[in-house]
Formats: structure tokens, sequence, C-alpha cells
């Protein structure tokens, strides 16, 4: 069947195709099975690859079945055992026929290890691997080793909401833990727990395999599916300290867009002024999502939709931005931060070479032993598989270079037009990058330009950020802070004082984030507009004023900058 042949070609990805697994597979116009079938089998698939390949080394199915590959073997297993439909084949398909009359020894050797990893029953399995996977890369162990799951992050919703109402209504039957680590200790998610968040008011975590899709709040807007770490720039800009508008430079999907709507609406009082939140998204397809996004979330009365408008474009001197003094920016990357973004599916394939009784495993952690035969027959094909990797590698790592540096010098122009505008008072920078050359180098450069030293723009430094952001423990890297690779002079204690002030999480750690970047940038007043180096020596009151004085009139600023593409 076309299925599990398409899949294989997928899994090879043989013409070393760029781009998300979901990208690749949708955009292909010469496959005969559904993308999402599709998509979905590979995806499956590669979340119990590493237990699968076990049960078909164990089965010796790769030898009974010479005929099978061993991507097709996973596949073919995969839908055998754990699918609901089964093997989507007709009955006299010869894949059908290869894989099922192995069904009784396939199912015994997957029963065994169930057992072994500690699972009573196979949904109890299920339900760990689904949570020990939320990343792009499988790791399957013990129903002891849940330590660095990734939550379900869900911000209510204040414009809708609050939190105590959805504490006693939506989460009314889960135990409240003082820990993030004990919410998604339970392999299983069958115990309903909550954690509430210490450094972003609103959000609370779950286990990732609590499913509130269905639930009148979702539905109703009440409580959004959003990271901890897609908070971030919102919080950090602080629009509540301002009296100004706010524009959202690259809006869509509009996680980002609502919080900020949120946050100025909590500040909103009969004695001031009502704050606007402008949400620019060149796409207009994504610009449909965001409107129906902020709609849902109850912000219509706060957002000025720009649909189909290039942050780039806009006219920082436009009367209609003329009280705007934050921005927000949050522009295309690498999106090497995000869970279970990867460039190729990741699998565990089997071994041909591995008998029945060479593949008892050993503990998590500790290498499996092979015999002297089977060692030997993976040994002879090392030196040109090595040497095919080794070339694809370096091609691939020429590719990301070449693609950091164009990123990166967009997300400058982005940054540094952002500069110009006007009554600007505050910035935010953000990523969903792991990458220095997308952060902290983007930052520094920014920090040296001409535009920043001639408009007065410095780093927010980390003593003057708002509470919950200035006690995040995990800052930016002193070394990507020094090489900008550009030429410009930075010192150890201009380097440190910046890396302080940025702020990076990591995914796949306690913390329990994807990976992310941010950094946010203040506008030093007329009077200090003097000759502070680079830009990194912040002016207290701007951080702690509740409200920012605006600019003395005549002094005049041009600039905005541009759109993206993630929340």
């Amino acid at each position: 069947m076309s299925l599990y042949y398409e899949a294989e070609e997928i899994i090879a990805n043989a013409d070393n195709a760029g781009g998300s697994l979901k990208s690749r597979i949708f955009a292909r116009k010469d496959i005969k099975s559904p993308p999402a079938t599709l998509f979905a089998l590979v995806t499956e698939t590669t979340k119990w690859s590493s237990i699968l390949a076990e049960v078909i080394e164990k089965s010796s199915l790769l030898q009974l079945e010479r005929k099978l590959t061993p991507s097709l073997a996973l596949l073919l297993t995969h839908d055998l055992l754990l699918s609901k439909r089964g093997v989507a084949a007709p009955k006299q398909h010869v894949l059908k026929q290869a894989i099922t009359r192995h069904k009784a020894r396939l199912s015994a050797e997957l029963t065994k290890i169930r057992l072994r990893l500690g699972f009573a029953t196979l949904e109890k399995l299920r339900s760990h691997v689904i949570a020990s996977t939320s990343d792009s890369t499988p790791s399957i162990g013990s129903a002891e080793d849940a330590r660095y799951i990734h939550p379900r992050w869900v911000r209510v919703n204040s414009l809708n909401t609050s939190l105590a109402h959805q504490l006693s209504s939506t989460f009314g039957e889960f135990e409240q833990q003082d820990t993030l680590a004990k919410v998604v200790a339970c392999a299983s998610g069958s115990s309903k727990s909550l954690y509430v968040d210490e450094h972003i008011p609103d959000l609370v975590a779950i286990h990732p395999s609590t499913d509130l899709s269905k639930t009148s709040a979702y539905l109703n807007g009440e409580i959004i599916m959003q990271d901890k770490a897609s908070c971030f720039p919102a919080y950090l800009l602080d629009p509540r300290s301002l009296s100004g508008d706010i524009i959202d430079a690259c809006a869509a999907p509009g996680n980002k867009t609502t919080h900020l709507a949120a946050l100025v609406s909590s500040s909103c009082t009969n004695n001031r002024r009502k704050q606007t939140v402008y949400a620019c998204e060149r796409d207009k397809g994504r610009a449909e999502i965001l409107k129906k996004m902020v709609h849902l979330a109850g912000a219509d009365d706060l957002v000025s939709l720009k649909t189909g408008q290039d942050f780039l474009r806009l006219d920082p001197l436009a009367p209609e931005f003329a009280n705007v003094q934050a921005l927000l920016l949050d522009p295309s990357c690498s999106g090497s931060g995000i869970i279970g973004r990867d460039d190729t599916a990741v699998l565990q394939l089997p071994s041909r070479d591995v008998k029945a009784n060479d593949a008892q495993r050993a503990p998590r952690g500790k290498k499996r032993k092979r015999t002297a035969n089977a060692r030997d027959a993976v040994q002879a094909t090392v030196p040109d598989v090595a040497e095919e990797e080794e070339m694809q590698t370096g091609l691939e790592d020429e590719k990301l270079k070449e693609r950091l540096k164009n990123l990166s010098a967009f997300q400058l122009k982005l940054l540094t037009h952002a500069f110009k505008f006007p009554g600007a008072r505050r910035i935010t920078y953000s990523t969903c990058s792991v990458h220095g050359e997308e952060n902290e180098n983007v930052v520094t450069k920014a920090l040296s330009s001409d535009t920043a030293r001639e408009q007065g723009w410095m780093i927010l430094e980390r003593e003057h950020q708002i509470d919950g952001m200035r006690r995040w423990s995990k800052r930016g890297q002193f070394d990507a802070c020094l090489s900008t690779k550009s030429g410009l002079t930075i010192d150890d204690v201009q380097a440190l004082t910046i890396a302080d002030a940025c702020i990076r999480c990591e995914k796949g750690t306690e913390a329990g984030t994807m990976g992310f970047f941010v950094a946010a940038f203040v506008r030093k007043s007329a009077t200090q507009l003097s000759d502070a180096p680079n830009g990194i020596l912040q002016e207290q009151s701007l951080a702690t004023s509740p409200e920012i004085e605006r600019e003395p009139e005549g002094e005049e600023w041009n600039g905005f900058s541009e759109d993206d593409k993630h929340d």
C-alpha cells in the first residue's frame, strides 16, 4: 500500500529536504496518501521507535522477513500493535501478510518490555510514551524517569475570567502542587495536578496528557494554551507601567497579542486613557487566525488589527502611532527552541544484524552487548557510513550558518527600525531560537548601532526588570555577547552587563519551557543622551517609574520594525 512506502520515503529523506517534517509532507504534490494520515503515522511511529525497535530485534522479524526494510518493519509493527484500525492494507496485501503472521511473537515481546519498564497496562505505557516524547527526540525510560517531561502551560485570560474563578471551576478537581516536578511526575497523567507559576501571573502548568480542548473555558477563550517562555516578552515589556499604546510587530497567531491586551486591560481606570495594541501581520492567511484569536479572547476593543501590514513598511511618524510607547518584536527565526521542532524525523531503527538472543538490552544508559558476528557486521560498514555522515553534516552546518546569517540580518533590521519610533520608550526583542547569532549577537549589534547611540537606546538591566523576570535565573551567554563577528569592540564588563540583562530558556530541563530568548531595551531621557558606552548604562527611572514621561516635543525620530511567524 502506498501509505507505508510513502512514509518510508519520508523517513529516508533521500533528497535531504529541509524544513519541518510537517512542512515537507504537506508541501509534496506527488503523494497519494492523505498528508494528515502520513504525518500522523510517521510522528506516532517516531514516538514509539525506541521500544518498537527492540520488539522487532527480539522477535527476529527482519531475519524472518528479509524483504522488509527496518523502517517498513517499524511502521507496520506500530500499526499492528498500537493503532486502533490496525494495518491499513487489504487482507491479501503482501505487507499485511508479512507482518500479521508474526503478531503473536511481536505482542509477546512488547508485553515483556512493558512489564520490565514497570507499566501494568498498555494504556499506562502509552500515556508515558506520549508525555516522554513531547520534545523532538523520544526518550523512553522507566516509570520513575519522568523528570524532564514538558508540561502543558495554560494562561488564564484575565479579559474573560480570573485565576481564582478558574481554580474553582475548570481546575476545581485538580490538586495544587508546590513544585512543577510534582505535576509532571505522574507517568500516566491520571492524577489531576496543577502548579501555579511563580514568575508569570495567571499562568498554570498541568500534566501534558491532560486535555482541556473540549472544556467550556477553552472554547470560550477563558484559558489559552501558551508556553511559559512565550509569555515572557509581554510580561517583560510591562505595558501597565506606561500610558501609551503598544505595537505587536509580528502578531500571528495571537498569543502574545492577547497577552498584551490582558495586561493593559488590568490597568485601565476611569482616569486613564485606554491603551491600544496595534497588531501587525503581513501574511493574510495568518492574519485571519490572528483575528479569530483576538475575538475569542475578548480583545476586540483593545486590539487594532493591521491585516496584511508589513511592519517594516509602517510609517513611524504617522499620526495614528503618535502615542505608541512600547513595541513587542518577535520576528521570524530558526525555531530551534520549539518543542517538537526538528528538520527530520528522529527514529531509532531496528538492526537487521541483531539476532533475538542478542537483543537483550541493558538498562537505560548502558551499551547493549552484541555478539562478535553482529558487531563485526556493523563495524564493517562504519567507514563508508561515517564518511557519508561527515560530508552530510558539513553541508548541513553550512546551510545552517547561511540561514542564521540571513535571519539575524533581518532581525537586526527589524530592531534598529524599531529604535527610530518617535514616542517609543520600551522594546522587547525575542526569538524561539537557541542560537547566539539570533539572540545576543543581534542585541549587541543593535546596541552598538548608530541609531541606538543617537536615539538613546540601551539594554534594560536585570536589576530594573519586572520582578518575575528579575528572579529568572537563566541569563544570556557571555561569549555570544563578545563574538558578534562584525568588528565591534565590546569589553568584558559591557558583555557581562548585556548577558545578565538577557533572558534565556532551555528546553528539556526541569523548568519545563521551550528554548527561548528575550531582551528588553529602554530609551534614555533627553538629559542622558551623552556618552554612555554602547547603550548599556540603564536609566533607573525608566524601569521603576509607574508612568514614563514623554520626551520633550521637537525631538524627531523615525523608524519602526517588521513582522514574524511564531508564538
